[in-house]
C-alpha cells in the first residue's frame, strides 16, 4: 500500500492531468518531484462524481504502469472515454470531486462450492472481479458500502457488470476474484 502523502499526490495529479488535457487535448507529462514509490507498477482507478452522482470512472485492475502513469492516463480516461458518459467539459470540471482508489494485485479465490465465497469476501474491504470467457466485471470495494449490498448483492452485481446472469457467480467455469483499494480523496 503507499503512503497517505503519495495518495493526496495522487489526487492533484488527477485533477491536473485532466484540467490539462481538456484545456490542450494533451496528455499531461509525470514531471519530477512526486514521491517516489508511486514508480511501483499498481492498479489504480480514477473515479469522478458530480453532486454525488457517478460522472465516470475508469481504471486498471492489473498492476501494467506505474501508479503515476496509470493514474494520469486513467484520469483522463474517466473524463473521456468511459462510454456512460458524454465527455467532462472544462464548465463542468470545479463541480467533479475525484476519488482516485489503488488496488492491490487481484487474487483469485479458490472455493469447492460457491457457498464459501462467503467467508472468503469482507464488504467495505474487498472489491471483486468477475471472470466468465471473455466476459468480466469490476466493482471497487466503496461499492458495496455505498449501495449497502450483502455479499450476494455485490457478487450478483459484479456479475451484471460483466454482462452476465447474476447469477454466474455460482458457476465453476465462473473465477471470482478479490482485491483491496486504499481510497484517496
Amino acid at each position: 500500500m503507499i503512503s497517505d502523502r503519495a495518495g493526496k499526490y495522487l489526487v492533484e495529479l488527477a485533477k491536473d492531468s485532466i484540467k490539462h488535457y481538456l484545456e490542450t487535448g494533451e496528455k499531461l507529462d509525470k514531471g519530477e518531484g512526486y514521491p517516489i514509490e508511486l514508480d511501483e507498477k499498481l492498479g489504480v482507478f480514477v473515479t469522478l462524481n458530480k453532486r454525488n452522482n457517478l460522472r465516470g470512472c475508469i481504471g486498471y485492475a492489473e498492476p501494467i504502469k506505474s501508479a503515476i502513469e496509470a493514474t494520469i492516463d486513467v484520469a483522463i480516461a474517466a473524463a473521456v472515454n468511459d462510454p456512460r458518459f458524454p465527455q467532462v467539459t472544462l464548465d463542468e470540471f470545479d463541480e467533479l470531486d475525484l476519488e482516485v482508489t489503488v488496488l492491490t494485485k487481484p487474487e483469485m479465490i479458490i472455493v469447492a462450492h460457491p457457498d464459501q465465497y462467503f467467508e472468503e469476501i469482507e464488504i467495505g474491504r474487498d472489491g471483486l472481479i468477475i471472470q466468465k470467457g471473455y466476459s468480466r466485471g469490476l466493482l471497487l470495494p466503496q461499492v458495496a458500502t455505498e449501495n449497502k449490498f450483502d455479499i450476494e448483492m455485490f457478487l450478483e452485481h459484479t456479475c451484471m457488470k460483466a454482462g452476465i446472469s447474476a447469477d454466474s457467480w455460482m458457476d465453476e467455469s465462473c473465477d471470482v476474484y478479490k482485491f483491496q483499494g486504499q481510497i484517496f480523496e
